[in-house]
C-alpha cells in the first residue's frame, strides 16, 4: 500500500503573494505535499479567460512554489498538463479569495475559475472567499479550510467535483449550509469621469448591494444566517425547460432535426 502523501494544488486570482493564499496553504500543507501554481499579479474578475495568443512565463518563487504571468486558468491548466503532469495532484483548491463569490459571482470570478479549470481536467476542486470588504480575518476561513480538505481526501471523489465555499467574515460561524446559487446584484451605475487630458473614462460594477431571499441560497445563508455556504456546481448550462418551447419554432427555408436535447 502506498505511503506516499497526497498532493495538493493551490492557485487563486489574487496573486501568489496575496495573504489569503498563504492561508490556505497553511491550512492544508499539513494534509499533503502542497504546490502552488498561481498567478504573478492580481487578476480578480479574470473569470475563465485563457492565454491563446501570447506565451506564457513561468518563475519559481521557492521549491514547489511557481507564479505564472497569466491567468488564473492558465495556472490551473499549467500546472496539471506541465508541471504536474507526471503525478497529478489528487485534489485542488483555489483562494482564499478576498471578497465574496456568490451568486452570479462565479461567472465572473477567477478563484472559481481556477478550481473550475482543474475539475474541467479532472482534478477534484474547492474554491474558498472570504466574503468581506475589509478587514480581512483569514483565520476562520482557514480553519474551514483545512476542515473540508481534511474531509474530501478522506474518501474517493469524482474527478470532476467542484465545490464553491463563501465563508462571512466578521464573525466565527458557528457551522456550515450545503445551498444552491442565489441572485444578487450590484447595482448597475457606470460612473463616467474625465482625465486631465479631457478624455472621458468609465468606472463599471456597480456598489449597491443587495440578494434576493431564496431559501437554502448560498446568498441567504451567508449574509442572513452568518454561516459558511458550500455549493456544489457542475458543467452542464443546457436550459432544460426551454427545450420544448424551442421545438415550436419555424425557420423559414430551414427544416428542424435532432432529438430535442437527447443525447
Amino acid at each position: 500500500m502506498s505511503t506516499s502523501r497526497p498532493r495538493i494544488l493551490v492557485s487563486n486570482d489574487d496573486g501568489y503573494f496575496s495573504e489569503g493564499l498563504q492561508t490556505l496553504v497553511e491550512a492544508v500543507s499539513p494534509l499533503g505535499e502542497v504546490w502552488v501554481v498561481a498567478p504573478d499579479r492580481e487578476q480578480s474578475a479574470a473569470s475563465h479567460a485563457i492565454s491563446l495568443h501570447r506565451p506564457l512565463r513561468i518563475k519559481e518563487v521557492r521549491e514547489r512554489w511557481f507564479a505564472v504571468d497569466g491567468t488564473p486558468t492558465d495556472c490551473s491548466y499549467l500546472a496539471v498538463n506541465h508541471l504536474l503532469k507526471d503525478n497529478r495532484p489528487q485534489l485542488m483548491v483555489s483562494g482564499i479569495n478576498h471578497g465574496a463569490n456568490l451568486a452570479d459571482d462565479v461567472m465572473y470570478s477567477g478563484t472559481v475559475a481556477a478550481a473550475m479549470e482543474a475539475a474541467f481536467l479532472g482534478i477534484p476542486a474547492i474554491a474558498f472567499s472570504l466574503v468581506t470588504r475589509g478587514p480581512f480575518d483569514f483565520g476562520p476561513a482557514g480553519r474551514f479550510a483545512r476542515a473540508l480538505v481534511t474531509e474530501a481526501l478522506s474518501r474517493p471523489l469524482p474527478p470532476r467535483m467542484l465545490l464553491n465555499v463563501n465563508i462571512p467574515g466578521g464573525v466565527e460561524p458557528d457551522g456550515y449550509v450545503i445551498t444552491r446559487q442565489g441572485r444578487h446584484s450590484y447595482g448597475s451605475n457606470v460612473v463616467e469621469k474625465e482625465d486631465p487630458r479631457g478624455r472621458k473614462y468609465y468606472w463599471i460594477g456597480g456598489t449597491e448591494y443587495a440578494h434576493q431571499d431564496i431559501p437554502g441560497s448560498d446568498c441567504n445563508a451567508v449574509f442572513d444566517e452568518k454561516r459558511v455556504s458550500v455549493t456544489p456546481m457542475h458543467f452542464e448550462m443546457t436550459d432544460h425547460g426551454r427545450i420544448p418551447e424551442l421545438t415550436g419554432w419555424n425557420l423559414q427555408g430551414f427544416k428542424r432535426h435532432g432529438s430535442d436535447g437527447g443525447a
